[in-house]
C-alpha cells in the first residue's frame, strides 16, 4: 500500500513533517514525503512540471495524509496553493486521505475536521476517519496518536486495501 504525505508547513522538517510521519508508521505504511514548501514558485505556474510531476505522485498514492499547522484556525494557504492544483470532483477521486494538524492550543481541535477535511472530500478523497488534531508542544508524548490510531486505524487501512483491490 502507498502512502504520501503531503507536508503543508512553510518549514521543511518540521513538527508537522514529523507527525506525519509518526502517523504512518502507527498505520504500518511505508510513506513517501512530499514537502509542499520545496515546490518554491512553482506553485503559481500552472505548468511548472515538477509541480505537476508533484500532483501525479499523490494522485498514484493509496493513502494521502495531509498534514499542516494551524494558521488562524486553518491549514497553510501553502497546502492551499498545492490542493489548488488538482481538478475537483477527480483530483483525488478513489483515494483515502487522513487530515492532520498541529496547532498550538485545544482551540483549534476541530479544524481538521471544519477546514481541512471538508477541501479533501471536495478533491473526490474518502476520508473515512475523522481528522487528527494534535498539539504542537505534547504531539511526541502525549495519547493522541495512540487513540487515534486506536479507533480509526482499522477503518483506514481497510478502506485503502478496498482502493488496492480496484
Amino acid at each position: 500500500m502507498k502512502a504520501v504525505a503531503v507536508i503543508g508547513n512553510p518549514k521543511p522538517a518540521s513538527r508537522t513533517r514529523d507527525a506525519a510521519e509518526r502517523l504512518a508508521a502507527a498505520l504500518g505504511l511505508d510513506c513517501e514525503v512530499l514537502e509542499v514548501a520545496e515546490l518554491g514558485a512553482g506553485l503559481l505556474d500552472r505548468d511548472a512540471p515538477h509541480v505537476t510531476a508533484a500532483v501525479q505522485r499523490v494522485q498514484a498514492a493509496d493513502v494521502v495524509i495531509a498534514a499542516s499547522p494551524t494558521y488562524k484556525g486553518t491549514y497553510t494557504g501553502l497546502l492551499k496553493l498545492f490542493l489548488d492544483r488538482f481538478p475537483t470532483a477527480t483530483g483525488l477521486a478513489g483515494q483515502v486521505a487522513v487530515p492532520l494538524m498541529l496547532g498550538a492550543g485545544p482551540a483549534h481541535a476541530l479544524a481538521p475536521e471544519l477546514t481541512l477535511k471538508p477541501v479533501l472530500v471536495e478533491l473526490g478523497a474518502t476520508c473515512p476517519a475523522q481528522g487528527l488534531y494534535q498539539l504542537d508542544s505534547t504531539y511526541t508524548s502525549d495519547s493522541a496518536l495512540a487513540r487515534f490510531t486506536g479507533q480509526w486505524g482499522r477503518t483506514i487501512l481497510s478502506a485503502a486495501t478496498l482502493r488496492t483491490e480496484r
